[in-house]
């Protein structure tokens, strides 16, 4: 098939890279316009970018694709379909509508669970027990249209955002591969969504890392590893920033703590008091340090029982 492809980030590349393998004519790739980055604010292409000059294919970055000299673009470029994924800019009916098959998109969830900008940290925070992949086909909505074709990831017990976007953008590329196979063959058979039951997976910003103390153990060791490894989970220690990379619920009994006292410090832990539990911290980042595990960071920081964190 003749392929119109947009994406922007790293989740998008692995879909990229199959659709090439598979044979498939990529016409034109639309990613969002470069970003600068570091100290010199030099401009650094986006990952899709970067991966379709690898293979030389044309890139087409517009600013914003509903104005009208974008869609032309789109207009005028020949395709049979378009695959988005995590493209990042809300698409237009008319370009829902320019090309035989549509708009086709890979989104991060068992839909209709989790629409939105981050269904893959969300799951991992929410503690789903499974995520998965869902190709769909695009419609006005957001993240509503029908159904083409699903699969389920289960998440590990140790599962973080980070490992589950890399397992998800890879299922997400083979099945994209399968989906546009039966969509040619006139196979597929669409799906209606049906209400969600989850709440909208909001984008993430950095101040949702900061931990909340009084919260349940079990969901601040969820959350450590659904930021993981961005915005990631932090608090505070002696005014400085300490990251918490990974830890363990502890549920054992405990005399009345204020929640966010370091209750018990060990040779390779450090013991936190939650709103309910304990929270074993096992690798910790202090601000202008490098990560380590916490055995590595209580040989050079000594950690007082019955300080505060937060």
């Amino acid at each position: 098939m003749k392929i119109i492809f947009m994406g922007t980030p790293d989740f998008a590349v692995g879909t990229l890279e199959a659709l090439i393998e598979a044979g498939h004519e990529i016409t034109l790739v639309v990613s969002q316009p470069d970003k600068p980055k570091g100290r010199g604010h030099e401009l650094v292409p986006t990952p899709v970018k970067a991966a379709a000059l690898s293979h030389n294919l044309q890139v087409y970055q517009p600013v914003k694709l509903r104005e009208e000299a974008a869609e032309e673009v789109i207009r005028n470029t020949e395709a049979d379909v378009i695959v988005v994924v995590a493209f990042g800019q809300l698409i237009s009916q008319s370009i829902l509508n320019m090309k035989s098959y549509g708009c086709i998109n890979v989104h991060g969830s068992l839909l209709p669970k989790y629409r939105g900008a981050a269904p893959i940290q969300w799951a991992v925070i929410d503690g789903e027990p499974e995520s998965g992949i869902t190709i769909m086909q695009m419609d006005a909505g957001l993240d509503t249209g029908d159904m083409l074709l699903k699969a389920a990831v289960p998440l590990e017990p140790k599962e973080t955002g980070g490992s589950l976007f890399e397992k998800l953008s890879a299922r997400g590329a083979s099945l994209c591969v399968e989906a546009l196979e039966k969509l040619e063959a006139g196979t597929l058979i669409p799906q209606k969504q049906g209400e969600s039951p989850t709440a909208y997976a909001r984008m993430l910003t950095k101040d949702m890392g900061e931990i909340d103390w009084s919260r349940p153990a079990i969901e601040l060791e969820r959350l450590i590893r659904g930021l993981n490894p961005w915005p990631s989970a932090y608090t505070q220690l002696s005014g400085k920033t300490l990251k918490i990379w990974d830890a363990d619920v502890c549920e054992e009994e405990q005399a009345k703590r204020a929640c966010g006292e370091i209750v018990r410090v060990t040779k390779d832990a450090v013991y936190v008091a939650c709103g309910q539990g304990l929270l074993k911290i096992n690798e910790l980042q202090l601000q202008g340090k490098k990560r380590m595990d916490t055995a590595a960071f209580l040989r050079g920081y000594h950690l007082e029982k019955g300080s505060i964190l937060g």
